[in-house]
């Protein structure tokens, strides 16, 4: 069967390879980047887009970070690859049966764990330890605080929700963090993940342009809030010009304005943030 390796970078869509076939294509190539995701989800295409883009291509470009998508139906052991079953006690829906997970994670973390230690010095790099997490709209919400926490790590393997949600000792005995990027219900949890790794990545050395720009951001570390308003050129258009400070020169005056801007821009958007 097919094994798919985009022509620019590391994103990976394993195409129902047989079982043995699988174990071999988890082993890493290669032990240069700064972090490695791996992606379970029933809906490879849905995450492959948005992380073959833009910050997230080059940062995979250059090597700060390993992403791989991987089909879940290629750890079922069954000839029609059912991953869902009705739910004990009744109800509505399908729930995702634990056997296939637990097969992904166990041969993910095997992989991991026979890779020689990555370069860049994290909390778990010496032992390659794994952090597993299931996205589902019961979990922690994702926050900057959230993401700048799982940079660190150097293994995330993240399962994507489905269905009604996976069987319950997926959570108990194998997931260490269920996360939510927010309160409301998708069709899937691939689209979360999306949301969760382009979070993530970002915030390592090297991703972004300028080191200061995650610092910067809404939400950042040194942040009052939400950014303050952004012009460029030109200055004046359709009789609207850019505030005169922001092409004065003085950049005390300029930092002035962007933390009272912030600060204005925050309590009509996000009061709840003074909270």
């Amino acid at each position: 069967m097919a094994f798919h390796r985009t022509p620019y970078n590391s994103t990976v869509d394993v195409e129902r390879l047989p079982r043995r076939s699988l174990r071999r294509r988890v082993e890493r190539s290669t032990f240069s980047f700064d972090m490695k995701i791996d992606i379970l989800t029933l809906f490879p295409e849905i995450c492959r887009g948005p992380l073959s883009e833009s910050i997230m291509k080059r940062a995979q470009e250059n090597g700060i970070v390993d992403i791989r998508i991987h089909n879940l139906r290629d750890w079922t052991t069954d000839k029609h690859h059912i991953v869902d079953d009705a739910p004990f006690g009744g109800g509505q829906g399908m729930v995702m049966k634990p056997e296939p997970i637990f097969a992904a994670v166990e041969d993910l973390r095997a992989a991991i764990q026979r890779t020689p230690n990555i370069q860049r010095p994290t909390p778990n790099a010496q032992l390659q330890t794994s952090k597993v997490i299931l996205m589902s709209p019961a979990g922690r919400r994702f926050e900057q605080q959230m993401a700048a926490q799982l940079s660190r790590e150097s293994h995330l393997i993240v399962i994507c929700g489905h269905y009604e949600g996976v069987d319950h000792r997926v959570i108990e005995h194998l997931v260490d963090l269920e996360i939510s990027i927010g309160d409301y219900v998708l069709t899937n949890g691939a689209i979360a993940a999306a949301v969760l790794v382009d979070g993530i990545v970002r915030l390592l050395p090297g991703a972004l342009g300028h080191e200061q720009s995650a610092v910067d951001d809404s939400f950042g570390a040194e942040s009052l809030g939400l950014e303050a308003p952004q012009y460029t050129r030109p200055a004046e258009f359709r009789g609207w010009k850019v505030p005169e400070v922001l092409l004065s020169g003085n950049h005390g005056e300029i930092a002035k304005w962007r933390r009272e801007q912030a600060i204005k821009r925050t309590r009509e958007n996000r009061p709840d943030l003074f909270r």
